[in-house]
């Protein structure tokens, strides 16, 4: 009889620990990020504390669509799409994000040299933008 009465009680806890392990990996998901890319992740708040800049993808367009920033600034990029985009200068290369997953942050660096980046979407090339170095 006591058999019976243990494997109850084994069960119970062992659902009770996937109900515990389930709640707290999904309260841990968004702070840490896989992107394989070059660029750095960073958040919202170290970019709304005077850091650096942001540029937002939401509705397939660059929020704002022309920054100016100084030499060697710091811009983050956050796509809040549902679809993967890219920031990449046209022309001379000067910076490329690579891919962004949709909900994912990354930076990079504003080139050193002073002048107008035009930059789009390498995946969705009607979006634009332009990047001023001053």
């Amino acid at each position: 009889m006591l058999t019976r009465t243990r494997r109850p009680r084994v069960a119970v806890a062992a659902a009770a620990l996937c109900m515990l392990t389930a709640v707290t990996s999904c309260s841990d998901s968004g702070s840490k990020s896989s992107s394989p890319s070059s660029t750095t992740p960073t958040t919202a708040a170290s970019t709304a504390s005077g850091k650096g800049h942001l540029i937002t993808i939401k509705n397939f367009k660059f929020m704002p669509a022309d920054l100016t920033v100084a030499p060697g600034t710091k811009i983050t990029v956050m796509n809040k799409d549902s679809t993967t985009h890219t920031v990449t200068a046209t022309g001379k290369k000067a910076f490329d994000t690579g891919d962004i997953a949709a909900g994912k942050t990354v930076t990079f660096t504003a080139p050193s040299a002073k002048g107008k980046y035009p930059y789009i979407c390498t995946i969705h090339q009607y979006m634009k933008g332009s990047l001023t170095v001053g």
